[in-house]
């Protein structure tokens, strides 16, 4: 068939080589280019050992500090707290035992499949180099908070994921450049990340333009369901392409998208801050998740990278790059060595999509099975791309995929 990828990031490109696998013809559509939005600027994990949506306890045991710093890992505009609103109530309905234990199991799902998908693509094209596996390494500052993560080690190790507690020590010795605050850690051998997502994601852009993908730099308005197929118009209503199926994947920017095909979903977009500073500069060799401070450092290829901010204040308002400086600030606390420099490094600010509950959307659309959802990973886009793009090649091809797609269907909201 002739489709239309909606969307040059991670999840689009990703798609676009498993319809290309299947024979189809592809042309990719996006306004700007492949990876000029979200996905060039994430922090390079794949995170697959991850289990916990957002509407998690230990983001309600830290919500109440969080909110009540403007500057702190998770903050909401008080201007945008009305736009928000239905987002937020579904984000507490989310948060119910019986709800959370069911986003856990389609987390789980999703993300077993995450890494070996990506082994998979990468092989195939040519790009396993891309991938780094040194492991994931989380810590520990405070004795309350590594008990309280006692139960979120048993729930990993119970789905099979290896993980090896550490003792304050015993961190250090596996990256030095940890300070004597860090009482305790937890080490993931199986962990990876890419050698940068700007790098990786425009690699995978290069290669299927060479399979003989397409790229059409257009921005589309709307999606028309037509009897002889499917046409994306532009803001002046201009036919931007054409397809006999269409896939979804253009982030943040699918919802109204999907509002002119007449389906509602409930995505908002959680802004992300990060500081990329030149290679080597934290003396940390694999990435790290800070517990407690919210924040993660990457070593990727072309510099070590900090971020790690969640902020809700929509797709208008200008970046508050205080935000940066008060992740500095918590860096401090966990490598007493790091000495920030005035204007050093290279900050930037991206819109994740993200859902109340934590998962993506993928599936047909209610109103139109020729249109397919694949957007709304929030903080897994990179590592559950390649995973969403077999499922969505299956899907178009009427065949099952590795793993059940109700929980992420397009009309549960």
């Amino acid at each position: 068939m002739r489709i239309v990828v909606l969307g040059a990031g991670i999840i689009g490109l990703a798609a676009a080589h498993a319809l290309l696998d299947e024979g189809h013809e592809v042309e990719i559509v996006d306004g700007e280019g492949p990876a000029a939005g979200t996905s060039q600027g994430n922090a390079g994990w794949i995170e697959h050992l991850d289990v916990m949506p957002l509407a998690s306890p230990k983001v309600w045991r830290h919500l109440p500090r969080w909110l009540a710093d403007p500057e702190g890992p998770l903050a909401i505009s008080p201007g945008y707290l009305p736009q928000l609103a239905p987002w937020l109530w579904r984000f507490v309905l989310a948060s119910r035992p019986g709800r959370l234990d069911a986003s856990t199991r389609a987390i789980r799902a999703i993300n077993a499949q995450s890494l070996p998908a990506w082994e998979r693509r990468l092989k195939a094209l040519g790009l396993e180099g891309l991938l780094r596996r040194r492991g994931f390494l989380s810590v520990w500052l405070k004795e309350g908070d590594w008990k309280a993560s006692q139960k979120m080690l048993e729930l990993q190790r119970g789905f099979g994921i290896e993980v090896e507690t550490l003792g304050g020590d015993e961190a250090r010795k596996l990256e030095p450049a940890l300070g004597p605050a860090i009482m305790a850690g937890a080490f993931y051998p199986t962990g990876a990340n890419v050698n940068d997502p700007k790098l990786f994601t425009l690699a995978l852009a290069e290669k299927a333009l060479e399979r003989g993908a397409k790229l059409t730099l257009g921005h589309v308005a709307r999606i028309e369901p037509q009897e002889a197929g499917v046409i994306l118009r532009g803001f002046e209503g201009q036919v931007v392409a054409q397809g006999e199926r269409v896939v979804l994947s253009a982030g943040i920017w699918s919802k109204p998208l999907a509002a002119s095909l007449g389906d509602r979903v409930q995505l908002d977009t959680e802004r992300g801050y990060n500081l990329t500073l030149e290679p080597g500069r934290l003396g940390l060799t694999r990435p790290v998740y800070y517990e407690g401070l919210a924040f993660v450092t990457t070593p990727l290829d072309t510099g070590d990278r900090i971020g790690g901010s969640v902020e809700f204040a929509g797709l208008k308002a200008p970046p508050n790059w205080k935000r940066v400086d008060a992740i500095i600030g918590r860096v401090k606390r966990a490598l007493p060595h790091f000495d920030p420099r005035p204007g050093e490094g290279r900050r930037w600010m991206g819109f994740r999509p993200s859902t109340p509950d934590s998962l993506p959307i993928i599936g047909a659309s209610p109103q139109d099975p020729r249109v397919v959802h694949a957007y709304g990973h929030g903080h897994y886009g990179l590592t559950q791309a390649a995973a969403t793009a077999e499922a969505v090649a299956a899907l178009i091809a009427g065949r099952k995929p590795a793993f059940d797609l109700k929980p992420y269907d397009p009309g549960r909201f």
